[in-house]
């Protein structure tokens, strides 16, 4: 039988910083990070729509693994009451092993401690590309960074 191409990856993150904070960044103010973490993402451009509006298109230029690389996504969906926003990647490097990737990030506040879930769901373009558990180390990375940034 052959491997599944399909695949479904979560990780998350505890995080002491406000979770609503957390959550207005990655939905309305992507281009922000750049300033929180210019190692990991470089900048955030929009093309189409507006910050913070479902439909938009935007492109992410980050460094993954020592490599420059983009990732234009679509904001497929915006959930202000479950703080979720889920991006579908459309063109860039992902594309070159992927036919299809979306991440969703969540946060969930309670209280003090809140939780981010980052949810990976992709289509490799073979057997032989590997599941994005490195992607996904790296956008915990990104969110310790803006933890650690908005609890300064």
């Amino acid at each position: 039988m052959a491997a599944t191409l399909k695949g479904k990856l979560s990780r998350q993150v505890e995080i002491k910083s406000d979770g609503d904070v957390f959550h207005e960044l990655f939905s309305s103010k992507p281009h922000q990070i750049s300033t929180i973490s210019p190692a990991k993402v470089h900048g955030v451009d929009l093309h189409e729509g507006d910050w913070g509006k479902v439909g938009s298109v935007i492109t992410w230029n980050y460094t993954h693994n020592g490599k420059k690389q983009s990732a234009k996504d679509i904001v497929e969906a915006i959930d202000e009451e479950t703080k979720t926003v889920t991006y579908k990647v459309i063109e860039g490097d992902l594309m070159e092993q992927y036919k299809d990737f979306k991440a969703t990030v969540h946060v969930d506040t309670k209280g003090e401690s809140n939780l981010v879930t980052w949810t990976f769901e992709y289509e490799k373009l073979s057997e032989k590309v590997e599941d994005p558990n490195d992607l996904l180390d790296y956008v915990i990375n990104l969110c310790k960074d803006i933890e650690t940034h908005h609890l300064k």
